[in-house]
């Protein structure tokens, strides 16, 4: 019997499901039919893949070596189903993008309208989520770029530097009429209400390390588990918040204060799979990217 990708699939299949049933139902195919292509597959490779003896199905230890090859052979297929019809003259295409939650306040909308002024005929798929899914999904080459911050990355991922986000403490329109610019003193914090990220942004934890690091217990009255829902409680309240200084610049209502010491900065980092496929829609992004930096003259990395 000729291996057929399809068996490769549906290894993959009951592996993951654990179960031929389920694995039969999400493949569209009857369980019998399904039992039998594994049942061809494995006298193909000379090699029982399955174990059935089990409540679930689990794959062998030859099927773990396997599976490990037959993720790759199609990962790597789908990777070159794309190079060939990319289009270098950027007529069409599709990019798939992911970003940490803090870029798709300022970031991403700049981005996207370049794209589309530049390359309408390419299009653009841009899901939020959080450093460590980005990662696992350009490992799993279910997306092509990912823009979050440089730190201890998944091996098999390259990151270039892009520029340094600064984050600074933020209050709406000084209502009082003070002229008063001296920086604010970390541990006057203490005194202040804030309304914060939740925990599950990579920002908070950053915030947070800087209040242990200082021996701070701030006040948060609210958090948020969107930016844009911080701006309009801050420009709403006479509450405080922290956010990257590039979005606090784009709002007139947002007043930053300087704090002493300065919250840490950190570099903002382009992800991609190492050795991955670049596709020209790829390709052009990028570029975009480090003009739009330019244009906005965001601090070198």
């Amino acid at each position: 019997m000729a291996l057929e990708l399809r068996h490769l699939r549906y290894l993959l299949a009951v592996a993951e499901q654990a179960s031929f049933t389920r694995a039969a139902e999400r493949l569209r195919i009857s369980q019998p039919t399904l039992s039998q292509q594994i049942k061809q597959l494995e006298r193909t490779v000379g090699a029982q893949l399955l174990d059935r003896t089990g409540r679930t199905i689990r794959l062998t230890d030859a099927g773990e070596a396997y599976a490990h090859y037959a993720r790759r052979a199609l990962r790597d297929l789908a990777a070159a189903e794309r190079a060939v019809v990319d289009v270098a003259d950027l007529s069409r295409g599709h990019l798939r993008l992911a970003v940490t939650p803090t870029f798709t306040a300022y970031l991403v909308g700049p981005l996207a309208a370049a794209l589309h002024i530049h390359h309408p005929g390419i299009t653009l798929d841009v899901r939020e989520m959080t450093q460590d899914r980005i990662e696992t999904g350009l490992l799993a080459d279910d997306l092509d770029l990912g823009i979050a911050f440089h730190a201890s990355h998944l091996t098999g991922i390259t990151p270039t530097a892009l520029f340094t986000e600064h984050l600074s403490l933020v209050t709406g329109i000084d209502r009082s009429g003070g002229t008063d610019t001296r920086p604010l003193p970390v541990r006057d914090l203490a005194a202040h209400q804030l309304a914060l990220l939740s925990g599950d942004f990579a920002t908070r934890s950053h915030i947070d390390a800087y209040f242990t690091d200082h021996k701070v217990r701030p006040h948060i009255a609210v958090e948020a588990n969107s930016i844009q829902a911080l701006t309009e409680i801050v420009q709403r309240t006479d509450l405080a918040t922290v956010l990257p200084d590039a979005l606090t610049h784009e709002h007139p209502r947002l007043v930053p204060v300087t704090v002493e010491p300065a919250l840490p900065a950190r570099t903002v980092a382009l992800l991609h799979r190492e050795n991955a496929y670049q596709s020209a829609a790829a390709r052009a992004f990028i570029g975009l990217i480090h003009d739009h930096i330019r244009s906005r003259d965001y601090a070198p990395a």
